[in-house]
């Protein structure tokens, strides 16, 4: 069922999950019965509760509503590893005749996409999709790429970071300066990482956008952070449970709204689209986070919103299932997310020796990075995770009370852990490398 409030302006989709698009529900895992969420704004409306889960623009750590640790009052900000996706963006998987399910063309002109070398003219590059050009079809009118961020993304990414600074320097004096001696940032080797990174440190001091600050990648070969190395072990699991009941019952029940929204886009008989929701579910948010209409073709066929409420209520079941409740998901997820947690596990045994020289390390990453971070620190055990919304974030803090102990506290999109609130630094280390293969090489690639 299908609400929709009107306040400011702003139409906010509020989605109830019809019980029979419930994605296996009579598996012992359980599934999500209903859900409320906002996929078409990056402002949740006063009267939604403020964590409400936005998919647009995840709710963060903000001064408004953050809360020191119940446990230990007294206890100080030490040291912290800060996970994020990126922010709203343009959609990342194409139609086969993209150029006519788009009625608005796609406008990235909005600010300078700046790429050149150290010590040389500092260039900037532009996107044309040219009127002429033989390909046209496949791609949007305007001037964005594909996955490419957008203004509204960037300035979510601003927000966001002023969010960060007023609590983390504002309010604890955590962090005095934004250097490169206090904080670390990685990302992926993607340009909207790079983009949403130089986005969150001017927010933190405004003074950035006109200095230079270093982020590290990996190469995209072995970057674990998406992650991209590859893993056939991890394929063949993923493979096997995603050929069961569990599985493809969804598929099956859902065969008519998943015939009519091939029909729709030109994707009938293509396995991209066809073997899950992720396609149409990117696609799908990324116009309706935008400002842009759902697609139509040129017969005047139309997704509706009922059809993508049902595609995100999907989306979020086929998250949870592959990275947390099928059997045998930790171990997928394991494999393909160890190499990030033995990078984690080595950050916080570096800062138990006193080696660490940093007070904040910084990841941005994506969807994927996200899902498997939540799926392998525990949260899909107090509830059904949902796809990772745009900006979304895991805080992990380190706080030190008088006698000198550490202990560890999980927030996750603004909002404590339950069960990770205040966790021994040892014991949290020890959960970091119970979640990593004894071998994650052999264990992806041997026979």
């Amino acid at each position: 069922m299908l609400h929709k409030l009107r306040r400011l302006g702003l139409t906010v989709v509020i989605l109830q999950i019809p019980a029979q698009i419930a994605l296996g529900a009579a598996q012992s895992y359980g599934s999500i019965s209903s859900a409320a969420g906002v996929y078409n704004s990056s402002v949740t409306p006063e009267n939604l509760p403020w964590n409400t889960y936005n998919y647009c623009n995840a709710p963060h750590v903000n001064a408004k509503h953050y809360q020191l640790p119940v446990n230990a009052p007294n206890a100080t900000l030490v040291y912290m590893n800060v996970v994020l996706r990126h922010h709203k963006r343009t959609p990342d998987n194409l139609y086969p005749d993209e150029n006519e399910l788009n009625a608005i063309p796609w406008n990235c002109s909005d600010f300078l996409q700046f790429s050149y070398g150290g010590g040389t003219t500092a260039i900037y590059h532009e996107t044309i999709s040219p009127p002429w050009h033989p390909f046209l079809s496949q791609i949007w009118n305007g001037t964005c790429d594909q996955g490419q961020v957008t203004q509204e993304g960037l300035d979510d990414a601003v927000r966001h970071g002023e969010d960060f600074w007023a609590v983390y320097a504002g309010e604890l004096d955590f962090l005095q300066t934004v250097n490169e001696h206090d904080i670390f940032i990685r990302t992926s080797t993607e340009t909207r990482t790079f983009q949403v990174a130089g986005g969150l440190l001017t927010g933190m001091d405004p003074a950035m956008a006109t200095k230079t600050f270093p982020v590290t990648t990996q190469p995209s070969a072995i970057d674990s952070i998406p992650p991209d190395y590859s893993c056939p072990n991890a394929d063949n699991i993923r493979d096997a449970y995603q050929s069961v009941p569990a599985w493809t019952n969804h598929l099956e029940e859902n065969a008519d709204l998943q015939n009519w929204l091939c029909e729709t886009t030109g994707t009938t008989g293509l396995t991209a689209w066809t073997s899950w929701y992720d396609h149409f579910f990117d696609t799908f948010t990324s116009r309706t986070c935008n400002g842009h209409p759902l697609p139509c073709n040129s017969t005047g066929a139309c997704v509706s919103e009922q059809d993508a409420a049902k595609v995100f209520a999907i989306g979020d079941l086929e998250y949870n299932y592959i990275w947390n409740a099928a059997v045998n998901a930790t171990t997928y997820t394991q494999l393909t997310f160890g190499v990030f947690f033995i990078e984690l596990t080595h950050n916080f045994k570096l800062f138990r020796a006193g080696g660490e020289t940093y007070k904040l390390r910084l990841f941005v990453g994506h969807d994927g990075t996200m899902i498997r971070l939540a799926s392998l620190l525990g949260l899909g055990k107090i509830a059904p995770l949902r796809w990772p919304a745009m900006g979304s974030e895991i805080v992990i803090e380190v706080w030190q009370v008088t006698d000198g102990e550490h202990f560890v506290r999980v927030i996750h999109e603004g909002t404590p852990v339950s069960t990770l609130a205040w966790v021994p630094l040892n014991a949290f280390i020890g959960l970091l490398e119970s979640q990593i293969p004894e071998d994650v090489f052999q264990a992806c690639m041997g026979s």
